[in-house]
């Protein structure tokens, strides 16, 4: 298996939960429904089901996959980990982008958290002790600024996109 792969080890019965071997590409014992892997750029990519009533995919696969490249080039020329999560984040949704942040544990330092609740109108930019020497605030403001002014355009992914990148092009290269 190689670094950041993930191989379903058998298929269980339609409607159950496929078990994950485990390799060097998987971080913890795999919950069900969850599936949490290092990939080969490093970059943590991290999958849950949601149930919902509605059972349509929120996202297109080309819209996963700019999303997906995104994320990938702010890492690569950043060194920062860069996360995005989209869905609600309640009444307090700062406390709930800081737990997420927090929850990268050991990553937490160097990570950039943007999380947008499109229901609730919300978007949050949390960043840990180096990705915020490298991110001031005025500089995540801009990006939630351009990510909000193409939320209005109905275009959530077009504006996490933009967001992401100036939210890299802000962090500048990464420092070796």
């Amino acid at each position: 298996m190689a670094r950041g792969e993930v191989v379903p080890a058998d298929q269980d019965a339609p409607g159950q939960t496929t078990r994950l071997t485990r390799g060097p590409g998987v971080l913890e014992d795999p919950v069900v429904g969850q599936a949490r892997v290092s990939t080969a750029s490093g970059r943590i990519s991290e999958a849950s089901d949601v149930l919902a009533e509605d059972s349509r995919t929120p996202f297109s696969s080309s819209q996963l996959s700019r999303l997906d490249e995104a994320l990938t080039l702010a890492c690569r020329e950043t060194g920062l980990l860069f996360t995005l999560y989209v869905g609600a984040l309640g009444t307090r949704s700062r406390e709930r982008a800081e737990e997420l942040h927090a929850s990268l544990g050991d990553h937490a330092a160097e990570a950039v958290v943007v999380a947008v609740s499109p229901g609730e109108r919300v978007v949050e930019v949390v960043t840990g002790a180096e990705s915020g020497r490298r991110i001031d605030d005025r500089g995540a403001k801009l990006a939630v600024m351009s990510m909000v002014a193409s939320f209005k355009e109905s275009d959530l992914v077009g504006g996490m996109v933009e967001g992401i990148t100036m939210l890299a092009d802000q962090a500048g290269a990464a420092h070796h």
